[in-house]
């Protein structure tokens, strides 16, 4: 067996057709290591070229701890080497394929494959979340890794144990295609330099179509799967707008999926001589026309979004639509999104904000780059991936499920067999549960497969999936773990119950167990029938005598709010921070199925009603008042109002008299608190939104009558303040007591 041999017969086929080779070495590590060096060796791939990713010290090459993988993102290198007997993260294999370069080496070290599938790691570790303990986690995921790389084209794979090449990785057929060359447009608006700078003219036409960004109205989209240049491109012509001295806002999930755009921004203001500032692990760049390229976490992009000259959104399918549409404020607005890949959902992106994208009045120019930037057209690593990964996973074409309604459908409980044994039904569960979630990742797919508290409930139509929830079984915890949790000990796998244990203080609450609803999607062919309803019917109806509650968190948004609470969900916390990317505050709700559910679900819902208004005057304050109503409205709890004489004097002479609600505001908390949750039944008069959004701004969040004044469109202040009053009158009648009814009458009498 000769590895070198091996080695340079892959690299000599890589660089002939400009593609990438996977080069499997099973066996034992230290043999692995070896064989890796023998194998680089002989491909005559220099060290300074190689990356190696693994927990152990003391390797000849470049080395990243798994937890560091991601530095390797928007870099290239001839051989990466993934050590994969430490731990093996999907998400790491995912990033890690798209480092080789085109006639390069991608090298996998992993246990003797037929033994692979039963070993367990660190991340089956993570997998065995409590009560649950390793031994009930499966090897599904890492068998259908094994079985790809037996079978997948341009996979070399050697038994080192056994001294035998299983495979040699060659490729047959005619060499791929080339890439169309770039080119600079005629009649070109930016520099000419930003086009040389493009490799391929996929680029330079995506270059073109940014050019629009110079116009205010535009919206560009510019799509890609990874490894094509859209990012380049994005930088090579937000570098363009600020030497022209524009001001560019940069936004992405994270800094790190924008450093491209940054990366190629600067070089073409140096190479302009117009660069004034080139940190950019400031995070910013200056131009010497007086243009800045700028970059901000998403909420706080969206809130500046109208004060940039152009705004782009790098990695836009991995950010929530609800955050997508409020880019639209932008004087002109580029998304930039990776189709299959693991940084987010393309298809969520395509189906479910194109269509209110293209709706609009702006000019929207759409570009997809297709041609690989780093390596050839069908490269066998890249697709080896997507394949293994089910990165370009997709529901059902529309037509199969265009007739799906509640009576055609049938509900199933997926078995992980039933899954493992169905590739075509695997795809359409893993991509409708891409679909209905913004940031899905490999590692999701392997908690699928493989996480021993996860179940998969769907609904069929004609066989195809047309809806699918994900459930994570959590709580049934003894004494112990539920102390520990009180005490400030994090669980995995077990975030409803340690929210209510760890943060709201109730050492009982992971005691019930419970199915938390994780993702649940309908496809978009079969929307607004009630199927997403009646999933959740048939999984109560399912779960009933099983488990104790069933209850779901979220970031949350009125209609989410409202959905929820129609299927039997009440709230019982919001959280006091936003989530960093996507700007929402989250919302859990619990549905009680028995005596122990209930007990839960009525005490929580209890304490929430009790602190909810504390909370909404300090970290609450700018939470959305239309949130705030629909979150009230879904609180199953009695809110007593029992206001002293005096503070109904107060309450019922704001409403009717010349009194002042800001002598006493903690009066009307309560009464306003018990309209909202129960804003269907003791009012005498329903009151507006705009009146009950008033009454949240003012009462509840404590802001200011000239900011609620602006905000709801009141002519004035003192407009404001009336109609404060007039929304207070239907309260008065509706919960007032004998002496807030003579305050009343006393008014009603001098009128």
């Amino acid at each position: 067996m000769d590895i070198a041999a091996l080695g340079a017969d892959l690299r000599d086929e890589a660089r002939a057709r400009n593609q990438r080779r996977l080069l499997v070495l099973a066996g034992d590590r230290d043999a692995g290591f070896d064989a890796a060096r023998e194998a680089l060796s002989g491909a005559d791939v220099p060290a300074a070229e190689t990356a190696v990713v693994t927990d152990r010290e003391g390797v000849a090459f470049e080395r990243y701890a798994p937890v560091h993988a991601d530095r390797l993102l928007g870099t290239t290198r001839t051989a990466v080497v993934l050590d994969a007997h430490g731990g093996f993260s999907p998400n790491t294999l995912g990033r890690l394929a798209g480092v080789v370069d085109g006639g390069g080496l991608f090298v996998l070290l992993t246990p003797p494959l037929d033994a692979w599938p039963d070993r367990r790691d660190d991340f089956d570790e993570r997998l065995a979340v409590p009560p649950f303990s390793l031994d009930d986690v499966t090897g599904h995921f890492r068998r259908r890794v094994v079985a790809t790389l037996r079978d997948h084209p341009g996979v070399a794979v050697v038994d080192l144990d056994a001294g035998v090449v299983e495979r040699r990785g060659r490729v047959s057929g005619p060499p791929p295609l080339g890439s169309a060359p770039p080119s600079t447009p005629d009649a070109h608006a930016f520099p000419a330099a930003a086009y040389e700078a493009c490799l391929t003219g996929d680029q330079s036409r995506a270059l073109e179509a940014l050019e629009t960004l110079r116009a205010a109205g535009a919206a560009v989209v510019v799509e890609a799967d990874r490894g094509r240049g859209k990012s380049s491109a994005a930088g090579l012509a937000a570098g363009s707008l600020a030497a022209e001295g524009r001001d560019v806002l940069v936004t992405a999930p994270e800094y790190r999926s924008a450093a491209e755009v940054f990366a190629r921004a600067s070089e073409l203001l140096d190479a302009l001589d117009a660069l004034v500032e080139g940190d950019e692990s400031a995070r910013r760049l200056e131009s010497t026309g007086g243009g800045v390229v700028r970059f901000e976490r998403p909420p706080k992009a969206a809130d500046d979004a109208g004060d940039a000259d152009a705004v782009v959104v790098d990695e836009a399918a991995a950010l929530p639509v609800s955050l997508l549409q409020r880019f639209l404020d932008a004087r002109a607005v580029a998304f930039c999104t990776t189709v299959h890949g693991y940084e987010g959902a393309g298809r969520g992106f395509d189906v479910r904000f194109r269509g209110r994208l293209t709706d609009g009045d702006r000019a929207v120019e759409e570009v997809h780059l297709r041609d690989p930037i780093r390596y050839a057209r069908g490269d066998p690593v890249e697709s080896w991936a997507f394949r293994t990964l089910l990165l370009d996973a997709r529901p059902p074409v529309d037509q199969l499920v265009a007739d799906a309604g509640v009576d055609a459908v049938t509900y199933r409980r997926l078995t992980t067999a039933e899954l493992v044994a169905d590739e075509h039904l695997l795809r359409e569960v893993f991509g409708l549960l891409v679909f209905a979630h913004y940031r899905t990742e490999p590692d999701d797919l392997a908690r699928l497969l493989d996480a021993p508290n996860l179940r998969v409930r769907a609904l069929l139509y004609d066989g195809r999936v047309v809806s699918v929830a994900l459930l994570a079984r959590e709580g049934g915890l003894d004494a112990e773990t539920r102390r520990s949790m009180y005490d400030g000990q994090r669980v995995r796998g077990n975030m409803l119950p340690d929210v209510l244990t760890s943060q709201l203080r109730d050492e009982d609450a992971a005691a019930p167990v419970g199915d938390r609803v994780m993702r649940i999607a309908t496809h978009p062919a079969a929307r607004s029938r009630g199927l997403g309803s009646h999933l959740l019917d048939r999984i109560r109806e399912d779960a009933e005598g099983t488990v104790d509650w069933l209850g779901v968190g979220y970031g949350a948004t009125p209609r989410l709010l409202s959905f929820w609470r129609e299927n039997g969900y009440r709230t019982v916390h919001l959280s006091t921070t936003r989530n960093e990317t996507s700007g929402e505050y989250s919302a859990l709700m619990l549905a009680p199925l028995s005596e122990a559910g209930r007990a839960l679900a009525d005490r929580h819902s209890r304490w929430f009603a009790h602190r909810v208004a504390g909370v909404l005057s300090d970290p609450l304050r700018d939470l959305d008042p239309d949130v705030v109503r629909a979150a009230l409205r879904a609180t199953d709890a009695d809110v007593p109002v029992d206001l002293s004489p005096y503070d109904w004097r107060v309450v019922a002479g704001a409403a009717y008299g010349p009194g002042l609600s800001d002598v006493a505001p903690a009066a009307f908390r309560p009464l306003v608190l018990a309209h909202l949750v129960d804003a269907d039944g003791r009012s005498v008069r329903a009151l507006t939104d705009r009146e009950e959004r008033l009454l949240v701004r003012k009462v509840l969040q404590c802001r200011r009558w000239s900011e609620i004044a602006d905000e709801l469109d009141y002519v004035s202040t003192g407009a404001c303040m009336r109609a404060f009053g007039d929304a207070c009158e239907p309260l008065v009648d509706a919960y007032g007591d004998e002496t807030a009814l003579a305050e009343r009458d006393r008014y009603a009498d001098d009128g």
